[in-house]
C-alpha cells in the first residue's frame, strides 16, 4: 500500500507537468481553434531561460523564475504575431504545419545556444547540507520538488480561474473563445486578446518547465517528449476544457507511474495512451468535453 501511495504522488506531480502543457493546448485551441504543436517547447525553453538566469547568472530562484516566465509570455506575444497570424485564414493544416516548424525551429536554437548535455539547477527544494529535501508521513516520503509541483500548480489554476472569471480582461478572453466574430462586434479588442492568450500559454508551459527543472534533466527534446503526452492529456480531458486538461494530465501521469512501477519494462509509455484509447471509444469527446454532432 505504501508502494502505491508513492507511485500516486509521483504520478500527480508528474501528470501536474503534463497538465500545465495540457492547459496551454486548450488555451489557445479554445480562442482560435488553433492547436500549437510547439506547445513542448514552450516548456523547453522556459526550463533554459530559467538554467541561464540561476544557473548561469547565479540570480536568486524566485527572480530567475519570474523573469524565465516574463520571457516567455513576451515570446508567446511575439510567436502569436510573426508566425500564426500571417496565416490565419488559410487551411488548418498550414498552421499545425507551421507550429510544427517552429517547434523544430526551437529545438534547434536551444541545441546550438545551450548545448546538448543534460542541464540542472538547484532550488530551494533540492537537499541541502542542513535538509534532506523530503517530506516524511509516517513511512511515507514525498521530495519536496515533486510536492512543490503539486503546490504551484494548485496555486497557479486559482490564480487563472480568479484571472479569467473575475477581470474584465478574463471575461474578454472567454466571450473571444466563445465567439471570435461576435465578440468584435462587442467591441472587444480580438487580435490584442488572442496575443495575450498566447502569452499566457507560453507563460504556463514556462512554469511547468522551471517546475520540471529539479526533478529531470533541461535538454532540447525534453519539449518533444513531453508535449506527446501532453497533447493526448488534452484530448483524454477534453479538447476545449480547461479543469479537462489538468485532470487528463493528472490520468496520464498516475497511469504512467504505476505502469512504470507495476509492469514489465515497456508499458510505462504505452499503457497511458491505450487508456486513451479506450476512452475516445466509449467517450470520443473526451472526459469533460462537450458532445458536439454535426446534422445532414
Amino acid at each position: 500500500m505504501l508502494d502505491f501511495i508513492q507511485q500516486l504522488v509521483s504520478g500527480i506531480a508528474l501528470g501536474c507537468v503534463y497538465g500545465l502543457i495540457a492547459l496551454g493546448f486548450v488555451l489557445i485551441y479554445k480562442a482560435t481553434e488553433v492547436v500549437n504543436f510547439a506547445q513542448g517547447e514552450l516548456m523547453m525553453l522556459g526550463g533554459f531561460f530559467v538554467y541561464t538566469f540561476i544557473g548561469l547568472l547565479g540570480m536568486n530562484y524566485w527572480i530567475g523564475f519570474m523573469l524565465a516566465v516574463a520571457c516567455m509570455a513576451l515570446f508567446g506575444m511575439v510567436a502569436e504575431r510573426v508566425v500564426v497570424r500571417p496565416i490565419l485564414g488559410y487551411p488548418q493544416f498550414s498552421i499545425v504545419m507551421a507550429t510544427i516548424g517552429l517547434g523544430y525551429l526551437l529545438r534547434s536554437v536551444a541545441g546550438m545556444i545551450w548545448g546538448t548535455d543534460d542541464l540542472r539547477i538547484e532550488t530551494p527544494f533540492s537537499p541541502t547540507p542542513t535538509s534532506e529535501g523530503r517530506l516524511k508521513l509516517g513511512d511515507l516520503v514525498i521530495a519536496h520538488d515533486k510536492l512543490s509541483v503539486i503546490v504551484a500548480t494548485i496555486l497557479l489554476c486559482a490564480v487563472l480561474y480568479v484571472f479569467f472569471n473575475k477581470t474584465r480582461m478574463g471575461t474578454a478572453m472567454r466571450a473571444t473563445s466563445e465567439n471570435m466574430l461576435a465578440a468584435y462586434y462587442m467591441g472587444i479588442p480580438v487580435k490584442t486578446v488572442v496575443s495575450l492568450i498566447w502569452a499566457i500559454s507560453a507563460a504556463v508551459a514556462a512554469c511547468a518547465g522551471v517546475l520540471l527543472a529539479p526533478i529531470t534533466f533541461i535538454h532540447s527534446n525534453v519539449g518533444l517528449a513531453l508535449g506527446l503526452k501532453a497533447f493526448p492529456a488534452a484530448v483524454l480531458g477534453g479538447f476545449g476544457s480547461i479543469p479537462g486538461a489538468l485532470v487528463g494530465g493528472v490520468i496520464i501521469g498516475v497511469l504512467e507511474s504505476m505502469a512504470g512501477f507495476y509492469l514489465p519494462q515497456g508499458w510505462k509509455d504505452v499503457v497511458p495512451y491505450i487508456v486513451l484509447l479506450l476512452v475516445l471509444l466509449l467517450k470520443p469527446e473526451g472526459l469533460f468535453g462537450l458532445k458536439l454532432r454535426k446534422t445532414v
